[in-house]
């Protein structure tokens, strides 16, 4: 089976859970049999800092890397995080973005003053920017900290992966006893979104 390689951006701030997305995207791109390659760019990933990952998958992957202007899918924890890495986003690939303000690091000191409306400055790089209270589906859930496998469940729509090979990876790259919300975390994402 044929698949076209795909690339997907994650960014957030340190502590949202950026990384463990990107492992639960490629756990489920070599459960689905593609060849998968993953790089982080950790910066001041310690909490409050900018953190980026990259994940590519398809038929053969060489480089994790994602170039400018060339990633399918930006799926951002933060409006502010969306922002500065948007220009990774190819002209009609999906910004995702979870709706909650979680100030970095740069933005308290005065470095960069928070946009009004991150959606209004998104839109002018793609079409299709799609936003999600992420955190209040997490705290519906009691759970503030799956906000990450809510996005997951929101941008499993867009990507080939079936949602058994997605629950699959969670079991695998979860702890046992967080299973199960995380896998209700997923569900409840992809019912947020309407693409």
């Amino acid at each position: 089976m044929s698949h076209k390689n795909m690339s997907v951006v994650f960014t957030g701030v340190g502590g949202q859970g950026v990384i463990l997305a990107s492992d639960l995207l490629s756990e489920v791109a070599l459960i689905h049999g593609v060849d998968v390659k993953k790089a982080e760019v950790h910066g001041m990933a310690q909490r409050g800092g900018s953190v980026i990952s990259y994940v590519k998958f398809g038929e053969k992957v060489y480089s994790p890397i994602v170039e400018k202007k060339s990633a399918d899918i930006l799926c951002s924890f933060e409006p502010l995080e969306a922002i500065r890495y948007i220009d990774f986003l190819k002209e009609d690939g999906y910004a995702i973005t979870n709706t909650v303000r979680n100030f970095p690091l740069t933005s308290i000191f005065g470095k960069i003053p928070y946009p009004e409306n991150p959606y209004e400055i998104l839109s002018k790089f793609t079409s299709k920017v799609y936003e999600i209270d992420a955190l209040k589906i997490a705290l519906e859930l009691k759970v503030p900290n799956v906000v990450n496998v809510v996005l997951l469940g929101a941008i499993s729509k867009l990507l080939p992966f079936k949602d058994e090979e997605w629950i699959q990876a969670i079991q695998k790259k979860v702890k046992a006893k967080f299973v199960d919300i995380n896998k209700e975390a997923f569900r409840r994402g992809k019912e947020a979104i309407v693409f």
